[in-house]
């Protein structure tokens, strides 16, 4: 994956961006301007990425909005499938919207995505000077795993992942759990619904920041912390 021209090219982009990063900071705060680059370049990230995040939250809402509408129809024609779906695409339709309006969004940035998370696991190849770097007495390089095996965690991976833990449990009440609960009471007769062990997935970030570098560690709390940030504010902001 991370060989492919396309991604390749990004990786050099993000490394150079750090490197640029990297070296402004360092008169000012040597110790840790690599990982503050890396802070930086996330946040710079998820900047540009930000009409990405509006178009998902206008697509909840607008699935909030006819809802109702798709549940009286997937109630009335559950006997014709083809009825069904042809009445439902009507409902999008009139809504200006469509069954894939918050995924289509997602496919975006995913090769940024996979461009900063290649860098930050040293997937780029070579000797990546980034994760030579430190950042609370670690290399941005190292991770929990090996540090642990005969020695004691360095603090920096137990503060990681307790923030980390605390933004997935933010995640999971106040993003996942409403959506759950929202599909319920709109839910059709039979209708398969999401498994509430589902909600607990963005615990996961918590578990795989044991075992990546610290920089991509890094990038997983800083990039969660904001797309929760920006799910909240977006909700509030933008008219249903």
């Amino acid at each position: 994956m991370y060989s492919l021209a396309p991604v390749a090219a990004a990786m050099d982009l993000v490394s150079s961006a750090l490197a640029a990063l990297t070296a402004l900071l360092t008169p000012a705060v040597p110790a840790a301007a690599a990982g503050l680059s890396v802070v930086l370049l996330t946040v710079g990230v998820r900047l540009l990425l930000v009409p990405v995040g509006v178009s998902q939250v206008r697509a909840e809402k607008v699935r909030a909005r006819i809802a109702p509408e798709l549940a009286r129809i997937g109630s009335q024609h559950r006997d014709d499938p083809q009825k069904m779906v042809s009445e439902q695409r009507r409902v999008y339709a009139e809504a200006g919207s469509s069954p894939f309006a918050g995924c289509l969004p997602a496919l975006v940035q995913l090769p940024v995505v996979l461009a900063l998370y290649g860098v930050f696991i040293g997937a780029a190849g070579g000797d990546e000077p980034l994760l030579s770097h430190t950042f609370g007495g670690v290399e941005l390089g190292a991770s929990l795993g090996p540090l642990s095996q005969g020695l004691a965690p360095e603090p920096v991976f137990a503060v990681l992942i307790a923030l980390l833990a605390l933004v997935a449990w933010a995640q999971r009440r106040y993003v996942m759990l409403p959506t759950v609960r929202a599909n319920a009471a709109t839910a059709v007769e039979g209708q398969p619904q999401i498994p509430g062990f589902l909600t607990y997935m963005p615990y996961a970030t918590a578990v795989i920041a044991a075992f990546v570098p610290l920089a991509a560690g890094l990038y997983l709390l800083v990039s969660t912390a904001w797309a929760l940030g920006e799910r909240l504010v977006l909700r509030r902001v933008l008219p249903d």
